[in-house]
């Protein structure tokens, strides 16, 4: 009898736990790198277009929790089956046979940062050929950037972060090194005093314009039904302005709204 009870009170248990899923909102798992101001793990909101993509998802009945975790890592485990999705990300057609594509989230605008005493001009790739650039372990700045790595073209040296990169740049062991202008202001008044941040400006070339996606992974069941929900939020909260608010408190150059 004993037994007995004791498996009753786990089915009820079971049965309760099922209900309140049925109830409530369904649990999403998304991968994403730290790139503020635009995914942070240590900010309440956890960044702007963490706080957008989360109210996409629960106007549509949907909780998120975001996995902070390694660029590359985050993007495996995404590929496997681990997260209901991954973000943010900017087309590569090589990616298109791990995952499908969100419509566009947001506009990127990569710059290359540099010291003020040391400046430098460019109109083309070749023109970097002679410096010493830094990178991001997992980024890509586009394929004009990355055939010229291909090419032998730049000489790059690849760190872990951003911070590391402004860190290196102002010790003068690199000269330049792009990064997307919000972030790449951002995290240097976040990780520098006013002095070292006097000192550090950015070309106005773009390296690269584009756009990023929420990936979500090709082969999992619930994919197309999820991908279909986030798009066709995300252009409610385009259409009725709701999504230009989620950029209104800090001046974000790349953040112009995407046009359909």
């Amino acid at each position: 009898m004993r037994v007995f009870k004791a498996h009753l009170g786990a089915l009820v248990m079971l049965w309760s736990a099922l209900a309140l899923a049925d109830d409530g909102e369904r649990q999403l798992s998304i991968s994403v790198g730290d790139w503020p101001p635009f995914f942070v793990a240590s900010e309440p909101g956890q960044g702007t277009v963490a706080r957008l993509v989360r109210d996409i998802f629960a106007a549509e009945g949907y909780e998120v929790t975001f996995h902070f975790l390694p660029w590359k890592r985050a993007y495996r485990e995404a590929a496997n089956g681990k997260h209901d999705a991954t973000a943010i990300w900017m087309y590569t057609a090589d990616r298109q046979k791990d995952f499908l594509y969100s419509e566009p989230v947001m506009n990127e605008r990569f710059v290359l940062f540099y010291r003020k005493d040391t400046p430098i001009e460019w109109n083309r790739m070749q023109d970097l050929a002679n410096l010493k650039l830094g990178g991001s372990i997992g980024y890509s700045y586009g394929p004009e950037f990355d055939n010229a790595i291909a090419n032998d073209i730049l000489n790059v040296e690849w760190v872990a972060s951003t911070e590391l990169n402004f860190r290196r740049l102002l010790f003068g062991r690199i000269d330049a090194f792009p990064e997307e202008i919000n972030v790449g202001y951002y995290i240097l008044r976040r990780e520098t005093d006013p002095q070292e941040t006097g000192r550090i400006t950015h070309h106005p070339e773009p390296i690269l314009e584009n756009q990023s996606f929420l990936l979500f992974p090709a082969n999992e069941p619930e994919t197309q039904t999820l991908r279909e929900v986030f798009n066709r939020r995300l252009q409610v909260f385009r259409k009725n302005g709701r999504y230009d608010t989620y950029f209104e408190t800090k001046p974000q150059a790349s953040l112009n709204k995407v046009s359909k």
